[in-house]
């Protein structure tokens, strides 16, 4: 096989990788959203962290990544454990009041802001053109916000903007863990610390769980671990030009679950934001790789 269908063949296997990912991330938001309705968010922030512990000690085990658990730097894992509790919290507790497809819009700036970001932390070079596609990402997010007062500048759509910063700032951190961290401690200790925190912080108001949450909880921990192994497989072996924009498909799984469960729509403005943040998005990830091009052919 040629090196150019090598290349088509990984890119449509992360493809289709990545749609999968997208899927389990939308029922883990679903079920977190439902679990909002019953749980204060810091509450749900824990359950997420819990239900998924044991699944990722059984995968760290697997692949023999207890050896060197320890030998990792302390600092950045508790950022990020610090960062995805808050962020976690901060999702539940906008979804409780805002429909998926709403929440997607807004968090959909949060690779946007990943590149704004690159440039203070990773010392990355961001010319003209793409300082401009930021700007008009961060534009796209007022369209959906609507200042005026009439649309989404509400605790909730606020909620989800802060949880969208914090994500971009857990994935600058991680991508300088990962110069000396394996996969295997940054996802383990990141589980850990937040299921640890989360339930600390959340005891004070912690509401029983039921047997009928039972399957919720299952169902959070499984779609949890099966997306993180999804994405992973994604950026593993295609080119991430080609795999990220399926990320955006995570629109039309919000769509369709809100009027599945909710009967609910996102209105025409909201579209149009959502419109904004996504061409700002990928016209960030087809410069990238135009410059890498240019720089490597």
């Amino acid at each position: 096989m040629t090196t150019k269908t090598l290349r088509v063949a990984g890119n449509l296997r992360s493809i289709r990788a990545m749609l999968a990912a997208v899927l389990m991330f939308s029922i883990m938001d679903t079920i977190m959203k439902l679990l909002s309705a019953e749980f204060p968010a810091m509450q749900v922030a824990a359950l997420r962290s819990l239900a998924s512990l044991p699944l990722v000690c059984a995968y760290v085990a697997w692949r023999g990544g207890f050896g060197s658990i320890m030998q990792v730097r302390w600092p950045l894992h508790l950022l990020r454990a610090a960062i995805g509790i808050v962020m976690l919290a901060l999702f539940a507790y906008g979804v409780r009041g805002l429909s998926l497809a709403e929440a997607y819009t807004i968090f959909f700036i949060g690779p946007i802001l990943i590149t704004a970001l690159s440039v203070f932390v990773l010392k990355e070079r961001v010319n003209r053109a793409r300082w401009l596609a930021i700007a008009i990402g961060m534009a796209g997010v007022l369209v959906v916000l609507r200042p005026s007062g009439d649309g989404f500048l509400t605790l909730g759509g606020l909620a989800i903007l802060v949880a969208a910063v914090c994500y971009a700032v857990s994935a600058v951190a991680g991508r300088v863990l990962a110069r000396s961290d394996s996969s295997e401690q940054m996802v383990f200790w990141l589980m850990l610390l937040m299921a640890i925190g989360a339930t600390l912080l959340a005891l004070p108001d912690w509401t029983p769980v039921q047997a009928r949450h039972l399957p919720l909880l299952a169902g959070l921990a499984l779609s949890g671990f099966l997306a993180q192994l999804a994405i992973t497989e994604a950026f593993n072996h295609g080119e991430a030009s080609v795999v990220a924009p399926f990320e955006y498909t995570a629109l039309a799984c919000g769509i369709a679950i809100d009027w599945a469960l909710w009967q609910t729509l996102p209105d025409q403005i909201t579209l149009i934001g959502a419109a904004i943040i996504i061409g700002s998005g990928l016209y960030l990830i087809r410069h990238e790789t135009s410059h890498a091009e240019a720089e490597h052919p």
